[in-house]
């Protein structure tokens, strides 16, 4: 006979289920391709109801992101209104001034003596001084007061730009009083400097200028009225940007 200690022994072992636990990463690879696409999506609306210009800008940092493209407005100054600015741009551009010189405290007394035009050359900026003198003090080359603020203004405004700009002077043609051996072709090409120098001093680069000119009274703006105020001006003029610079440059 098999006595109880024959019995086989039986051994049941029981595994500790796991609640709870760690389920990888993989939810946070779908979260973030999901986030990467919303804003892939958002950046495509906002692009379609942005400018020519804008979506040009941005489609030439893609062509070429090493720098090269900067002309597009993908590289200067690292802001987003550094785009090139077009024939088709140059009405904004003057809007954005007129705005911009709205803010002045003066402008009130200022507005009627400043003139923009889009020309076959590009945006055409004049300061018309009056009998007493409004940007620079009659027969001197050096700004007033409100001259050299809104100079300065001016060059803040169009320092975002990689278009090239043209400084000029013009007087009436009465002959200038005083020094016989100063003339208004000085006068005129004193006071382009000195604008010059002062824009450039508050923003605008040294390539960015591509002539001073001094014109006298060779350019009348009132050519029926060689004495009129208005013939003493300075021009700022803001150039197309053309494709052979572009070529040059790359």
């Amino acid at each position: 006979m098999t006595g109880p200690a024959d019995k086989p022994t039986i051994i049941v072992v029981k595994k500790k289920a796991h609640h709870g636990g760690h389920h990888g990463g993989a939810w946070k690879v779908a979260y973030a391709d999901f986030v990467t696409a919303m804003m892939a999506l958002f950046i495509v609306l906002w692009l379609m109801n942005t400018s020519q210009a804008i979506q040009e800008a941005v489609g030439g940092y893609f062509r070429d992101p090493g720098g090269k493209g900067k002309l597009m407005g993908s590289g200067q100054a690292g802001t987003g209104e550094s785009i090139t600015v077009t024939k088709d741009d140059m009405g904004s551009l003057k809007d954005k001034l007129e705005g911009a010189m709205s803010q002045m405290p003066q402008f009130g007394e200022l507005k009627d003596h400043i003139a923009m035009t889009v020309t076959g050359e590009g945006l055409l900026v004049e300061l018309l001084e009056t009998e007493k003198g409004m940007f620079f003090d009659s027969g001197s080359a050096a700004p007033s007061r409100s001259g050299e603020e809104l100079l300065v203004l001016m060059a803040k405004e169009l320092s975002a730009l990689p278009n090239r700009i043209l400084v000029e002077g013009h007087t009436d043609s009465q002959p200038f009083a005083g020094n016989s051996a100063y003339t208004n072709w000085e006068l005129s090409a004193d006071r382009a400097n000195a604008a010059r120098r002062l824009m450039q001093a508050n923003g605008l680069r040294a390539d960015q200028i591509a002539q001073v000119r001094g014109y006298a009274d060779q350019r009348l703006r009132h050519a029926q009225d060689p004495a009129h105020p208005a013939n003493r001006r300075i021009s700022v003029i803001v150039q197309y940007q053309k494709p052979q610079e572009d070529a040059t440059l790359k």
